[in-house]
């Protein structure tokens, strides 16, 4: 948003800030991807790694929830594909943040269902990826060490900060394709110029920050107390007790954040698209609404902006936190149901042998 000539983007694109054209591209994109790391997990995870792939998703969803305060007004959040994709791997990274993005979009209309393809590609592909693939460069070229957590802070810094740079540029681009007769943009307004500094400044010296310095400290956490579950581990423990016995910490960690997740409030300032067409002149400085923006598809989600009417915002936010949580295992228990737990197997096998 312009608030005071400065302005403010969110990761999550909302819908008719993109072409409908420009959302396909992405979700076109997207479709073997998903395909193919959905494949992945479920061809290589086990009934352990599932359950921990359903808390990554629901960190990453409450982490989204927790908007800070960034230079000029505005704030960020993390995301915390980063911290799925160096325990897990990237292909996990995907599957969680898609299915948190989702739910995001339907249920609290955080982002858009026409943008739903971009801002997987971004959040979901983009960053995960770009995080595992440096941190995996880095563990071989650093000197021993600190070399895992400097490798885990800068892929994980780097990651977001991609995935943001990645949102800028789609946004820039849509003044320059797509414009009425009148010379006016349909869908986001601002160009390359505006919205790359827009993205990256916030990114950049705070949001980026604190992916990284999150992902360094439960990944250093988890590699001392369930090493075994970290991607790539050289010997997965036997009888797996290690991970098992890290199942309370989580669910305890999530609850916390669940409960503390009104602090998202306190910040100050606000992320573009965070306003309706009616605000959009008064938020923006410009003389005019883009038709798309002012006209488009609308999405009734049916707890707008993590509130329900007639409870304070603090309440609603802790209710959507615990539905976050709620959903999130329910839909990586039902994936586990089709998961062949080869340790299981494996355990059986030698019993009959």
């Amino acid at each position: 948003m312009v608030t005071n000539d400065v302005v403010t983007l969110s990761m999550h694109i909302p819908d008719n800030y993109l072409s409908p054209s420009t959302g396909l591209m992405f979700t076109v994109i997207m479709i073997p991807i998903w395909g193919l790391c959905l494949k992945y997990v479920m061809t290589h995870a086990n009934h352990e790694r599932m359950a921990y792939l359903g808390a990554g998703a629901a960190f990453s969803f409450l982490i989204m929830m927790f908007n800070v305060p960034c230079p000029g007004g505005t704030t960020a959040h993390a995301v915390g594909g980063s911290l799925i994709a160096i325990l897990l791997g990237p292909q996990y990274a995907t599957v969680a943040v898609s299915v948190a993005l989702l739910l995001q979009a339907l249920l609290f209309g955080d982002g858009g269902l026409i943008t739903y393809g971009a801002n997987c590609f971004n959040m979901a592909f983009v960053l995960p990826f770009v995080a595992y693939g440096l941190y995996t460069l880095l563990t071989k070229a650093l000197a021993s060490g600190w070399k895992e957590r400097v490798a885990s802070f800068i892929g994980a810094y780097v990651g977001i900060t991609l995935a943001a740079l990645c949102v800028a540029l789609e946004l820039g681009v849509q003044p320059m394709l797509f414009r009425d007769a009148a010379g006016q943009a349909l869908y986001f307004p601002y160009p390359v110029t505006v919205s790359v500094p827009a993205m990256l400044i916030p990114h950049l010296l705070m949001a980026s920050i604190i992916e990284g310095l999150v992902t360094v400290v439960v990944v250093e956490f988890v590699r001392r107390t369930a090493p075994e579950i970290v991607a790539g581990a050289a010997k997965p423990a036997a009888d797996g007790k290690a991970a098992k016995g890290l199942r309370t910490p989580v669910w305890i960690g999530l609850g916390l954040l669940a409960v503390i997740s009104p602090i998202g409030l306190l910040a100050t300032g606000s992320a573009y698209g965070e306003w309706g067409a009616e605000e959009f002149k008064e938020a923006t400085g410009l003389s005019y609404v883009p038709d798309q923006i002012a006209h488009g598809f609308s999405w009734n989600a049916l707890l707008p902006d993590y509130s329900m009417q007639g409870l304070p915002d603090w309440a609603g936010y802790i209710l959507s936190a615990v539905i976050g949580i709620a959903v999130m295992t329910i839909v990586f228990r039902l994936l586990a149901s089709g998961v062949k737990d080869a340790s299981a197997s494996k355990g059986t096998k030698a019993t009959t042998a």
